[in-house]
């Protein structure tokens, strides 16, 4: 069977982020937002239905009635409030189209963030688009490489062979005779894409303010996202995540890496060599001999970890539609779009979480998360501890060829999002992609163990730990941090020293939880003096005079005494809902 050279655009996050960044501050809705709104109301009331529609199924889902149940429905006809959460939100996000499912594809990468359940739901989502007229696909062409279709293939199908969020994928045959790939934008892309990524900015914002949100961080993972689709959206720089992959896996003939042609690609068109093969995901094309897959499942594993321990960038969509199965057992790799990249401290980190892991280390492992990750303000690490020993001491008797690296992984993710601990985007994005490795490499043989392929690996981890030019490295950058600091450190001493002479040293304090106790005393305050000049009009018979059974009385005053006593009461409740006046710490 032939094989496209490239599946559609990746479905990951950037390959590095900040690590230890803090959370996205509290957004503000700003009034040069309202135009962006009005432009866009079209689209906005169309994704404010779906949610609508959605989060009312939610709701009728808690009600056992029948009539209700029933009265929402999904595409398929089948009712939205029989189908769990995780899957009413994959629903609702294939219902808005391309930009929310390549979302969902994003955060189906962070566990960490989503758990484990909805992150595997997430997995689901499929992007089918409707293709481009060919009339439209040719004119891109045209209008991006400046030369007719005719002569720039002898052979040019108009029919897409997929078509999905950014592109589709046509084939053609060069005036060489070589068959290639030819991955075209759709037309009007950018647009529809910036679009929705304002109204995801939008949408974020107002996320940040529900508390019940807000440990999913919604302003920090569309901005991720953001920068991920834009990327996406420049084929310029898949096709040289193509050539550094060649270049580094040059010296390895077990992998087939689809060539790219510089001279007929642009940021809006992509054209590479198609290559023949079977994809992991069609088991029926590949072979039947189990020996024969479990070599297979060896040499892409073992791929992998080359690529990541060796090189620092690596394919980050090992989905098995993504890899292939060539004649001689070579393994082809598609969909270059999303690549991770590692430097020598997040290596070394994930080694030594590897190696805690598998150890039993629960010190280490402990270590290792909070050097790595961002952790919540007020995180109890005393109970953070007790789980991660928990979780140790059920691997830590397993043997090696038994070891599932996989169902470990998952498992801590899902115990690092109940503590609320986020870690690096690169950080996650690798252990996602050992995650999908290994169900990979068990699709192929039952028997395949990736804590086995990496037993090797540790015995380089260690022996380039200990080699002479990392030490020497590792303190020439010591070295020159040092010589930063020594210059720096003076001027930034004499900087703070003139400022407290001149007077213009600030201190700023940032309060935490004070609104609240500021709005009770301001109300006290209002309380107490309304209070007190209602009892100054009663006492001095102010005109107007009330009614019966307050004959006599001073109306004023006695309307204000009875405000006064609604908002005494109100205040007492607001104490009494927060904590009482004497509770001791």
């Amino acid at each position: 069977m032939r094989r496209r050279a490239t599946r559609m655009e990746g479905d990951g996050l950037p390959t590095r982020k900040r690590r230890n960044a803090l959370p996205c501050r509290r957004p503000v809705m700003r009034i040069s937002t309202i135009p962006q709104i009005y432009r866009n109301v079209g689209r906005w009331r169309e994704i404010l239905a779906t949610l609508s529609k959605y989060g009312l199924a939610d709701w009728l889902s808690r009600y056992d009635f029948a009539p209700l149940r029933a009265l929402l429905k999904n595409r398929e006809g089948h009712a939205l409030t029989s189908e769990s959460r995780p899957t009413r939100i994959r629903l609702a996000l294939e219902d808005l189209g391309p930009t929310f499912i390549k979302l969902g594809q994003v955060l189906s990468t962070r566990p960490d963030l989503v758990g484990e359940e909805l992150a595997a739901e997430l997995e689901k989502l499929q992007i089918a688009v409707a293709a481009d007229s060919p009339e439209a696909v040719q004119e891109m062409i045209e209008e991006e490489l400046g030369r007719p279709v005719t002569e720039l293939f002898t052979e040019f199908s108009p029919t897409p062979v997929a078509s999905a969020s950014i592109g589709q994928v046509h084939r053609a045959r060069l005036a060489t005779g070589e068959e290639v790939a030819v991955k075209v934008q759709h037309a009007g892309i950018e647009r529809r894409v910036r679009i929705d990524l304002d109204i995801l900015a939008g949408l974020a914002q107002l996320a940040e303010r529900l508390p019940e949100l807000e440990p999913y961080r919604p302003c920090a993972v569309v901005a991720e996202f953001r920068r991920t689709l834009r990327r996406e959206l420049d084929f310029e720089r898949e096709r040289r995540h193509i050539d550094e992959l060649r270049r580094n896996l040059a010296d390895n003939p077990s992998v087939c890496i689809p060539r790219a042609f510089a001279d007929l690609s642009t940021d809006r068109v992509l054209v590479m060599e198609w290559i023949e093969g079977a994809p992991l995901s069609n088991v029926e094309q590949l072979p039947n001999d189990p020996a024969e897959l479990a070599a297979l499942a060896r040499h892409g594993a073992e791929l992998y970890l080359e690529m990541i321990f060796q090189h620092g960038f690596y394919h980050a969509d090992p989905h098995p539609g993504n890899i292939i199965a060539m004649p001689g057992g070579v393994v082809g790799l598609l969909d270059h779009g999303m690549v991770g990249r590692i430097d020598d401290s997040l290596r070394e980190d994930i080694e030594d979480l590897l190696a805690a892991i598998v150890e039993g280390d629960s010190r280490q492992l402990t270590a290792v998360v909070t050097r790595v990750a961002a952790t919540p303000p007020g995180l109890d690490e005393a109970a953070l501890g007790i789980d991660l020993a928990d979780f140790v001491a059920h691997y830590a008797h397993q043997s090696v060829d038994r070891f599932e690296l996989a169902a470990a992984l998952t498992e801590m993710l899902d115990l690092m999002r109940r503590h609320r601990i986020v870690l690096p985007t690169a950080a996650t994005m690798l252990l996602k992609v050992l995650v999908m490795l290994e169900g990979a490499g068990r699709r192929l043989s039952p028997q395949f163990s990736l804590m086995d392929v990496l037993r090797p690996y540790r015995k380089q981890m260690i022996k380039r730990r200990m080699s002479p030019l990392r030490q020497l490295r590792k303190a020439r950058r010591i070295a020159y941090e040092m010589e930063q600091l020594a210059e720096v450190f003076p001027r930034r001493v004499r900087d703070i020293l003139q400022q407290v002479q001149t007077g213009r040293f600030d201190v700023h304090l940032d309060h935490r939880g004070l609104e609240p106790s500021v709005n009770r005393l301001v109300l006290g305050m209002l309380t107490s003096a309304l209070f007190l000049g209602s009892v100054l009009l009663v006492i001095n018979d102010i005109w107007p005079f009330g009614f019966w059974p307050v004959v006599g009385v001073s109306a004023p005053g006695l309307a204000g005494l009875l405000g006064s006593a609604a908002l005494g009461l109100r205040l007492l409740r607001a104490i009494n809902k927060s904590g009482h006046l004497d509770r001791r710490k």
